[in-house]
């Protein structure tokens, strides 16, 4: 009698497996849609409020149902917005080059070199980066001030490497240290000096953890807004965030959504590119700096 039951309840079991994998799947995808949505909607909505003339831009509607650019035409026709995307496609590269420079540089050293000091060192990197940004902004501004730098690019450069050199020093030290230390001990062994250690040996293989890092770095810099709001003065110094903060309309009872959703998507389109093209490296960067600490 026992034995009946068990089986029929093993039975019951099995024929419920199907249902309750079928359930778990749907949910999961379920999942993935809400947060698909929740993601990817903002920017959907941007870009038809952008393709709407002005006469029907308080028409809600979920799907585009005109193609006007005459958002974009006025976006464009400002000189002050095209020197703003200048000016941030210059800070945005010079603050990558330059933080991967030396974060390569710091991360051979923290990575590969023994000293006295070198926990102590990784620490307070890590703590460098946990600082808010409100925090420093008036004793950078002196600095920036002494040095000569205020209201040009420059001081935006200075600033954003400082802000993320802690990541990428961090990152790519975490991936230096998984290099096997058989190719440097063959390249010192020819004769190999730090520096071509560094470029020829190592360079190569942390191509995916150059790629995560300057990646983020370049969004960071990109988006950024306080410092470049603090350190700039004119039109024509200003990045792109401050730019689109400070569109403005005929009147002060006039909010230009046209042109400021076309900005936004004008803003928004090179990062998607840049993340769709490094999606793997990204990927593959971050987990790489994530197995080892």
């Amino acid at each position: 009698m026992s034995a009946n039951v068990a089986s029929r309840s093993r039975s019951r079991r099995s024929g419920l497996a199907p249902l309750k994998r079928a359930l778990c799947r749907l949910g999961f995808w379920c999942l993935v849609l809400v947060l698909g949505i929740y993601a990817v909607f903002p920017f959907y909505y941007a870009i038809i409020t952008s393709l709407k003339p002005s006469s029907a831009l308080f028409d809600v509607s979920f799907w585009i149902q005109s193609f006007d650019l005459s958002n974009y035409r006025a976006l464009f026709a400002q000189p002050t917005f095209v020197r703003s995307i200048f000016n941030s496609v210059l800070v945005a590269v010079c603050v990558v080059f330059l933080a991967l420079l030396l974060a390569l540089t710091a991360a051979y050293a923290l990575g590969r070199v023994r000293f006295r000091g070198r926990g102590a060192v990784l620490v307070i990197v890590l703590g460098v980066s946990m600082f808010p940004q409100i925090a420093v902004l008036s004793g950078l501004f002196e600095v920036i001030r002494w040095l000569g730098l205020y209201n040009t690019p420059w001081a935006l450069v200075l600033s954003y490497t400082i802000f993320t050199l802690p990541f990428t020093v961090w990152v790519l030290t975490t991936f230096m240290r998984q290099l096997p230390h058989e190719l440097e001990e063959a390249a010192i062994m020819d004769g190999a000096t730090p520096w071509v250690t560094l470029t020829r040996v190592f360079l190569p293989l942390m191509w995916p953890a150059m790629a995560t890092t300057g990646l983020l770095a370049f969004i960071a810099a990109w988006n950024e807004f306080l410092f470049a709001l603090t350190f700039t003065l004119t039109d024509s110094q200003r990045t792109v965030p401050v730019a689109i903060a400070l569109i403005s309309g005929g009147s002060q009872y006039e909010l230009p959504w046209g042109p400021i959703m076309a900005a936004s998507v004008v803003v928004t389109v090179p990062l998607v590119v840049l993340v769709v093209i490094f999606q793997r490296r990204i990927v593959s960067g971050l987990t790489a700096g994530a197995v080892k600490g």
